[in-house]
């Protein structure tokens, strides 16, 4: 029986994590969604939106087919461990499209198939207790452990590690395709310097500055401040009034300015874009003074 792919169950964006025991609680790894397929035809790796990448994930597909069973559908994130311990997107971007990689691990989270049988409908818990017993240890394939403790004590703990996040699961929910609540992501924040490009104030609106990153447009950061740093800030914004406006953004849809004011945002860690972002502080590039 050849297996097809399966269009991956997509977790929802949470701010907070879930509270009660019906949960459990995993670190969100940094790296690529991916699905494993073994079958009457061997090993197959997909992507998150089904694109074929056995190729490049040679050495776990090798690791994929000793595993002791006729067939099944695993998913997991593909990762690269940095210096630090971590998992490192930057990474793993910097090899996935050159040679497959050994040092690419695969941390299996969720099986949907095995032998012969559809666990989709199985309890979550259920399906990762019989993953857990499928995965060999001391490869680079890997089960996602449940952290122990609350949805609170889990994101705490993750927030300090430096990790991006948790992923939250309903220990009693079957695996649906698609975006759900029954998984939540809550995401860990950063904070990094950036570029105010542009600013936004419109009556009865919450007021954000624009950002850059190395010239590249990356979204707006709210402002709340107290009145007098706020007014300083607006002071330094109308000085620079008059700058370029962004490829593929419109003249009126901020006031944009020229270069030269600098930012410290606290945004949504790994997101491309800022996500629920606010700007901390604020000051003239080259300078010591803050705003």
């Amino acid at each position: 029986m050849r297996l097809k792919f399966i269009r991956p169950m997509e977790p929802e964006l949470f701010d907070v994590p879930p509270a009660g025991d019906d949960w459990s609680h995993e670190i969100k790894f940094d790296g690529y969604r991916t699905q494993a397929i073994k079958d009457e035809d061997g090993i197959r790796f997909f992507t998150k939106n089904g694109f074929d990448w056995t190729a490049r994930y040679r050495y776990l597909a090798e690791e994929a087919a000793a595993i002791e069973a006729e067939s099944f559908i695993l998913e997991g994130e593909a990762i690269m461990i940095n210096g630090a311990g971590l998992s490192d997107f930057h990474a793993m971007q910097a090899v996935i499209g050159l040679r497959p990689s050994p040092d690419i691990y695969l941390v299996a989270f969720d099986l949907l198939f095995l032998n012969g049988h559809d666990l989709r409908g199985m309890p979550t818990q259920d399906r990762r207790e019989m993953l857990h017993e499928l995965i060999p240890a001391g490869g680079h394939i890997q089960f996602s452990e449940a952290m122990p403790g609350t949805g609170d004590a889990v994101y705490h703990l993750a927030d300090k590690a430096g990790l991006e996040g948790i992923v939250s699961k309903l220990k009693g929910s079957p695996y649906r395709s698609g975006k759900t609540s029954a998984w939540r992501k809550i995401k860990c924040f950063e904070e990094k310097e950036m570029e105010i490009i542009g600013a936004q104030r419109e009556r009865g609106k919450a007021a954000q500055v624009i950002m850059a990153e190395k010239g590249h447009y990356k979204g707006g950061a709210f402002v709340s401040f107290t009145a007098d740093k706020r007014r300083v800030l607006w002071d330094r914004v109308q000085g620079k009034v008059g700058g370029p406006v962004p490829k593929g953004h419109k003249k009126d849809k901020a006031e944009w300015l020229k270069p030269g004011l600098v930012g410290r945002v606290k945004t949504l860690k790994g997101e491309d874009k800022l996500r629920h972002a606010r700007l901390l502080d604020f000051w003239e590039d080259g300078t010591d003074g803050r705003g």
